[in-house]
């Protein structure tokens, strides 16, 4: 068998895969039990008693003249979800080229060369023209509260708190995920916190079922609409 005749098939082939698993790539769909935003376990200690007789203890012990505010590993704090994003985009780009090529024909001893009685003069011209015009437009808006853990208290006081919260509806489930780095003084007498003060904040809101799925374009439509597709 000849390979030749095997080599445009076989391309083909590999080339329709590829374009294939570009289209059918996605995002992997979130898990709840996610060991990443589970919260910390603080060892279940007895208090000590105080060698001195004191009944005072550390870890028993009340503020009674401050707010009663995550600042230890373990705490909670709620996270008060008020974000908004409003972004808008337009291009337009328009591309024309045009030239043009003029060849005189050769000369010898002052006579044109001929061939057939036709002279050599010959002459190009090409003009292209392109002209693209896209609009985007998208707006967010997130609303809500969530309770996370202090995973973490740097030595400067900064807490890294971390967390998610699961809502199961009757057409799938809903996600929130939140991380990041939040400093006390921003932590109201509440206990609360905005997720605008939220430094390195990583939030993701998606969710899974019937309806998220809905909302999702196939495999061949995210293709179409990839940087992959040559037109």
């Amino acid at each position: 068998m000849n390979l030749k005749y095997l080599r445009i098939p076989l391309a083909g082939a590999l080339s329709g895969l590829g374009l294939l698993l570009v289209g059918c790539a996605s995002q992997p769909t979130p898990q709840p039990g996610d060991p990443h935003f589970a919260p910390v376990v603080m060892p279940s200690v007895p208090p000590v008693p105080a060698t001195n007789g004191s009944l005072f203890s550390e870890r028993s012990a009340m503020q009674l003249f401050s707010d009663q505010k995550a600042n230890r590993i373990g705490d909670l704090v709620t996270v008060v979800l008020s974000e908004q994003t409003v972004s808008n985009k337009s291009a337009n780009v328009e591309v024309s080229k045009e030239s043009d090529i003029s060849l005189p024909s050769p000369t010898v001893f002052g006579a044109p060369v001929t061939i057939g009685g036709n002279t050599l003069a010959t002459s190009v011209s090409a003009e292209r023209d392109f002209t693209g015009e896209a609009d985007a437009a998208q707006s967010n808006s997130l609303r809500g509260n969530i309770t996370v853990t202090v995973m973490d208290v740097w030595p400067n006081g900064t807490l890294v708190i971390r967390g998610e919260k699961w809502m199961t509806l009757n057409r799938g489930a809903e996600l929130i995920r939140i991380s990041g780095l939040v400093r006390p003084d921003d932590v109201s007498s509440d206990n609360e916190v905005l997720s605008t003060k939220i430094a390195n904040a990583q939030i993701t809101y998606t969710g899974t079922g019937e309806l998220a799925s809905s909302q999702t374009m196939g495999f061949m439509s995210r293709f179409f609409n990839s940087g992959y597709w040559p037109f």
